[in-house]
C-alpha cells in the first residue's frame, strides 16, 4: 500500500495498468501499489490521453466536468473572473467545474451582423480580431453597404464590424464634402478654327449616395465628360474674337448646361469658373502682332489729338494778339525770355530801350 495527498485545488485520477477507477479529491488516500494517481488543476483546462466518453461513465467525474462543444461555424469566448481569456474554435472542450468562476459566451459566426453583447474594448484584442471584418466611414464620408453583392442599407460616419465567414460583404464610399474637379489644358477649336488651350474647373457635391454608387459608374468621371463637351459646345459655336469678348459666360454657360444632367449622376454642381483661356502656337503670336499694331493706332490717333488741340490753342492765342497790341508785346517778351535762356551772354548799350536792343538783337535782318 501508498499514501497519496491531493491538495487543495487539485483533483486526482486513479488508474489501475491504464484503465480508469476513480476520481479523488483534496485529502490523503490509500492505495495498492499497482495504481497509478494522475494529477490535474482544477484551475486549468482538462487534457488527457484518455478517451472522454470511457471517463463520462463514472457520475461523480462526469458532475464534476463541463463540456463545451463548439460547431464549425462557431467560436466561444471564455471568461475567467468575468475577464475575456482567449477564443475557442471548433471542438470540444473540458474543463473542471466549480473551483474557478469560469464563463462561456457561444457565438454564431454565420451572421453577418454582431448583435452579440460583447464589450468594444474586446474588438481590437488580436485573439478576437481574426474573425471580424471591420469597415471605418469617416464622419464626411457615407457609404452603401452589398451583403453578397446585393445592396442592403447606406452606412454614415462611424466604424462597423461583422462576423468573418463566407458572406461577401463590400462597402463603396463616397466623400460628402464639396469637392473640386478640374479640366487642365483642354484643347478646344472655335468657330473659325482658331486652337486654343482652357483651364476650368467645378464645384460639386454628391447629393444621392445610391444613385451616385449604384446606379452610375464613375460618376466622377461623367461628370468630367459632361463639361468636357459643354465646353467644347460652347467654344465651337463662336469665332476667337467673339469668344474672347465673352470669356466670361463661358462659366455660366457651361454651369447651366451641365446643371441639367447632374441628377442622373446623384450629384449637384454648385459652381464653375475658368481659370484662363491661352492662346497656342502661331495664334498667340499673330494676336500680339494685332494688339501691338491696335495699341500703335491708338497712339497715333492721341497723337494727332494732341496735336490738333495744341494749334487750335496757337490759332486763338493769335487772334487774341491780333487785336490786343499789348498782349502782342508780352507774348513777345515771353518768347525773348526763352531765347534768351539758350544764350550764355548778352552785351547792350546804354542809349537805347532794353526790350527794343533785344528785339533787334533776335529779329533776324531782312
Amino acid at each position: 500500500m501508498k499514501i497519496v495527498r491531493i491538495n487543495k485545488g487539485k483533483v486526482g485520477l486513479v488508474f489501475k495498468k491504464d484503465d480508469y477507477q476513480k476520481v479523488i479529491t483534496e485529502g490523503n488516500y490509500w492505495l495498492f501499489l499497482n495504481q497509478e494517481v494522475r494529477i490535474y488543476d482544477l484551475t486549468k483546462q482538462f487534457d488527457t490521453a484518455v478517451a472522454i466518453e470511457i471517463l463520462l461513465k463514472d457520475s461523480t467525474l462526469a458532475a464534476m466536468l463541463e463540456i463545451v462543444e463548439v460547431k464549425d461555424n462557431e467560436i466561444v469566448l471564455v471568461y475567467e473572473r468575468n475577464n475575456f481569456k482567449y477564443v475557442l474554435e471548433a471542438g470540444n472542450y473540458v474543463y473542471w467545474k466549480g473551483f474557478l468562476d469560469r464563463k462561456f459566451y457561444k457565438v454564431d459566426r454565420s451572421k453577418v451582423y454582431i448583435t452579440e453583447n460583447i464589450d468594444k474594448a474586446l474588438f481590437s484584442n488580436n485573439q478576437l480580431t481574426k474573425y471580424i471584418r471591420t469597415f471605418e466611414v469617416a464622419a464626411y464620408e457615407k457609404a452603401v453597404l452589398l451583403v453578397d453583392d446585393v445592396y442592403t442599407k447606406t452606412l454614415i460616419g462611424g466604424t462597423y464590424r461583422f462576423w468573418k465567414n463566407d458572406t461577401t460583404i463590400k462597402i463603396a464610399k463616397v466623400d460628402m464634402r464639396q469637392l473640386q474637379l478640374e479640366i487642365a489644358g483642354q484643347e478646344l477649336l472655335t468657330k473659325d478654327k482658331a486652337n486654343i488651350r482652357i483651364n476650368f474647373y467645378t464645384q460639386y457635391k454628391v447629393t444621392n449616395v445610391e444613385k451616385a454608387l449604384l446606379e452610375n459608374k464613375d460618376y466622377e468621371k461623367q461628370l468630367y465628360i459632361l463639361m468636357q463637351l459643354a465646353l467644347r459646345s460652347y467654344v465651337g459655336a463662336y469665332t476667337l474674337d467673339e469668344l474672347l469678348e465673352k470669356k466670361e459666360s463661358i462659366a455660366t454657360a457651361v454651369f447651366e448646361d451641365v446643371a441639367k444632367n447632374t441628377n442622373q449622376l446623384g450629384i449637384q454642381v454648385i459652381n464653375c469658373g475658368i481659370r484662363d483661356v491661352i492662346l497656342t502656337g502661331d495664334m498667340k503670336e499673330i494676336m500680339n502682332q494685332v494688339l501691338i499694331a491696335q495699341k500703335r493706332a491708338q497712339a497715333n490717333i492721341i497723337t494727332r489729338r494732341e496735336e490738333t488741340a495744341s494749334t487750335r490753342s496757337l490759332l486763338n492765342t493769335a487772334k487774341l494778339m491780333e487785336n490786343n497790341e499789348m498782349l502782342f508785346k508780352l507774348k513777345e517778351m515771353e518768347y525773348v525770355e526763352k531765347i534768351a535762356d539758350k544764350i550764355g551772354e548778352i552785351t547792350l548799350g546804354g542809349n537805347g530801350n532794353m526790350v527794343k536792343q533785344l528785339k533787334e538783337i533776335f529779329t533776324v535782318n531782312k
